[in-house]
């Protein structure tokens, strides 16, 4: 075995298990977290952690197998490049949800402090 190879081999075994970890405590943080938007933010460190990071973690064990032969070469692009994908359109739709949400007036953080976007959407003091 070349050094390469049990780098690849440690390195995408680790993105693996950190990713797994990552993934539970998403799913905690969507349990505890009471808003919306904190949980949204939860839903979306988990998919980035615990969805690209894996993806990546196994595209590079797929460059070392052998048994593969060519094919290694293509399961790893295709998760390379479905982890790009991911990576790019996770935030992306995470933040046209919020915006929406926060358009609609449907969820209401409270205490607010000071909203940017919409003043009224402020509960101050705990008194509408």
């Amino acid at each position: 075995m070349t050094v390469l190879r049990v780098v690849l081999e440690y390195l995408g075994t680790a993105l693996l298990c950190l990713g797994a970890v990552s993934s539970i405590i998403g799913a905690v943080g969507m349990h505890r977290f009471k808003n919306f938007y904190l949980r949204l933010h939860a839903a979306t460190v988990s998919t980035i952690w615990g969805g690209v990071y894996p993806i990546v973690g196994a595209s590079l064990l797929a460059i070392t197998i052998d048994e593969l032969g060519v094919y290694k070469w293509f399961m790893a692009g295709a998760g390379f490049v479905t982890a790009f994908i991911i990576l790019i359109l996770a935030p992306a739709g995470s933040h046209a949800l919020a915006r929406a949400v926060h358009k609609a007036g449907v969820a209401r953080v409270e205490p607010c402090i000071h909203d940017a976007l919409n003043e009224e959407m402020c509960v101050k003091g705990g008194v509408e």
